[in-house]
């Protein structure tokens, strides 16, 4: 007779067994929040001859769209309304242009961080021994690479800095020597 903490007391052979599961989704996160449409400057609504110009341009091209039929394809018509708005604000509106926050990040580091996650994504869906040393030997060299362009650019700026300070002290140095002198 076993005696098994929760209660349960029988005249068996066989143990109970506790276990936590746990289930993971292997997928890209970043693939749904990744947009590869055409973004607009939308503030330059707030100017009054960008909105004006804007609002003639869509409805000229919505009356262009009244003359349609009745017996076409809705998904045909839908498709040309966002055709039609498209294009208007391509006439009318300034691509929004995305900012640079690394400067040092440059396409041999995108090529690096690119080869880091198919490398990631072959871990996950086949976590065998050589796909994870694998995995891990990208990412050293990934890392090592993003710190020492990052180095590279933090070394560059410092001696810009470092030559406009020396400059900045010399204009004040002539100031204050041509003050002397006066």
């Amino acid at each position: 007779m076993y005696d098994v903490s929760g209660g349960t007391n029988c005249d068996t052979y066989r143990y109970l067994v506790v276990a936590k599961l746990r289930e993971r989704l292997a997928g890209n996160k970043q693939a749904a929040l990744k947009f590869d449409g055409e973004r607009y400057n939308l503030r330059k609504l707030n100017e009054l001859e960008v909105r004006k110009q804007y609002r003639i341009e869509t409805m000229n091209r919505f009356a262009a769209l009244g003359n349609l039929s009745d017996g076409e394809d809705i998904n045909r018509v839908w498709e040309n309304i966002k055709e039609n708005i498209k294009t208007s604000a391509k006439e009318c509106f300034i691509l929004h242009e995305m900012k640079q926050h690394k400067p040092w990040f440059d396409e041999e580091s995108l090529g690096f961080l690119d080869q880091r996650k198919q490398t990631k994504m072959q871990g996950v869906q086949d976590p065998s021994q050589s796909n994870v040393d694998n995995l891990n030997s990208v990412r050293c060299k990934a890392n090592r690479r993003f710190r020492d362009k990052k180095k590279e650019y933090l070394k560059a700026k410092i001696e810009k800095l470092e030559t406009n300070s020396k400059i900045q002290m010399l204009r004040n140095l002539k100031r204050v020597t041509n003050l002397e002198l006066i």
